[in-house]
């Protein structure tokens, strides 16, 4: 039985093909979750607070939307900006 860990080939430590991109799903899906329930939670206090049944709601979920959505962009960037510099290095190996 062949287990898929993390190896080490000439010094070198290699990861496992489906790691990165599990944890950018990680990274990027914490983005969604994260603000979006926050901001369920914060608006339903604050309705309860003043009684303003939705407006309050409909306000903290659309700045948590917001939120989720600058901080996916942010990371999809770096991401790409990561992947391209990585496609980059392993090209110009192959040219020596």
């Amino acid at each position: 039985m062949i287990r898929e860990k993390n190896k080490i080939s000439n010094g070198v430590k290699k990861q496992v093909w489906w790691q990165p991109a599990l944890l950018m799903f990680f990274r990027l899906s914490v983005w969604i979750v994260i603000p979006v329930i926050a901001g369920v939670f914060v608006g339903k206090w604050l309705d309860k607070k003043y009684q303003s049944e939705p407006w309050l709601f409909l306000l903290s979920v659309g700045v948590a939307f917001l939120i989720s959505m600058v901080g996916l962009v942010k990371n999809a960037v770096s991401e790409f900006k990561k992947i391209e510099s990585d496609d980059k290095g392993s090209a110009d190996e192959l040219k020596k």
